[in-house]
């Protein structure tokens, strides 16, 4: 299927107009453990960011609380959409795991790729595709980047470097190894980011690309987003080995656990892995310990676990409420600030929600356009 150019005639929403900078950081992170063999298996839980030491000025708490917030005030609206009938087949939302895709992306350069599963519109958003657009494809609308043919699971932009989307478990990854060996064959410096949940590291073909990307050093950083849960069934039920980032031992992948609650935490090491795959030493292996605070799609009543659960890692490890503390308590912002972005980012979703319904309906003919892409 080919890639969409935006088709709105305005100025993107999106996240990926301007990158942070790199900046200084003071030490490792007490949660960000390197791989090295012999380490306990990590028991899967977020611990909300308490472990980031970083100092990081209010323009970049500021735009990460921007960006995560759009993110979840995109995905609230998203599940209103749903339970309205306005959206169908498959819905997952991304609440609760902000703060992964959002450090990720202020570490990437503009020519690293992104590819991940069917829990994506964050990656989407945090790649700078635009709200209008996501959310009509949403509801299958001639105005959504896959012009109503691909739904939530199924959207693409060439344009800001993400290549999916993709609902068969596990699958996005051998794909992500061709993104990493284009990158290596053009010389362009560029890295794939390559996401996948916990449930995706027991697929067969998850190893099969790691020995690949290893085996030619690949310019590859996978990212695993350990949210707990596979569908219905926690981590501990699911897996042998519970330390997930030391799933590439055996190749040589060098691997690194990461507060994935923290954007700061996520950030840091990011920089790191990017790096260690962009100066040509091979993949890397990032497991970010998060977690969803929805059921694992729209249809799911999440009975595998208790609301107190739920309502502990809200109040004492949500990502967002994490860096409005950080600008609250030491980088100097008010009130003000933060019910200014909070009014931005309302009226942009309620704009994307608009543009979502009002879009028309794709041509039938529009089901045999994108079929076959061109060789030239």
């Amino acid at each position: 299927m080919t890639t969409l150019s935006s088709p709105y005639g305005r100025p993107p929403h999106g996240l990926g107009a301007g990158r942070i900078p790199r900046q200084s950081r003071e030490g490792p992170l007490a949660t960000s453990k390197p791989s090295a063999g012999k380490e306990k298996p990590a028991k899967p839980k977020a611990t909300g960011g308490k472990a980031a030491k970083s100092e990081a000025s209010k323009e970049t708490l500021l735009k990460f609380y921007r960006e995560m917030l759009l993110i979840r005030r995109f995905e609230e609206k998203a599940g209103q959409l749903y339970g309205m009938g306005l959206i169908g087949g498959f819905c997952h939302l991304y609440i609760g795991q902000e703060a992964v895709v959002v450090g990720m992306s202020a570490a990437h350069q503009p020519q690293d790729s992104v590819i991940t599963g069917y829990r994506d519109h964050g990656h989407m958003l945090a790649c700078g595709m635009e709200p209008r657009g996501v959310m009509a494809e949403l509801t299958g609308r001639r105005g959504g980047y896959s012009r109503g043919k691909g739904g939530s699971m199924h959207m693409f932009s060439r344009e800001k470097g993400f290549f999916g989307g993709h609902g068969i478990v596990g699958a996005q990854v051998s794909l992500g190894n061709g993104l990493a060996f284009a990158h290596k064959y053009r010389k362009d410096k560029g890295v794939a980011a390559i996401y996948m949940g916990d449930g995706a590291t027991n697929q067969g073909q998850v190893y099969e690309s790691f020995n690949m990307a290893a085996l030619w050093k690949l310019p590859a950083v996978f990212v695993i987003e350990n949210n707990r849960y596979g569908m219905g069934t926690s981590v501990t039920r699911a897996a042998a080995g519970t330390a997930l980032y030391q799933r590439g031992a055996a190749y040589g992948i060098p691997g690194r656990q990461v507060d994935g609650m923290s954007v700061l935490a996520v950030e840091e090491a990011a920089l790191e892995a990017l790096e260690h795959a962009r100066s040509g030493k091979g993949p890397y292996i990032m497991e970010m310990m998060t977690y969803r605070y929805r059921g694992h799609s729209m249809s799911d009543p999440a009975k595998y676990r208790s609301r107190e659960e739920v309502s502990q890692v809200r109040e004492t490890s949500d990502p967002i409420e994490f860096v409005k503390k950080r600008l609250l308590d030491d980088a100097g912002a008010g009130e003000d600030d933060l019910k200014a972005v909070d009014k931005e980012i309302r009226g942009i979703v309620n704009d994307a929600a608009e543009f979502a319904q009002q879009s028309p309906e794709p041509d039938p003919a529009e089901l045999w356009t994108d079929v076959l892409v061109s060789a030239a």
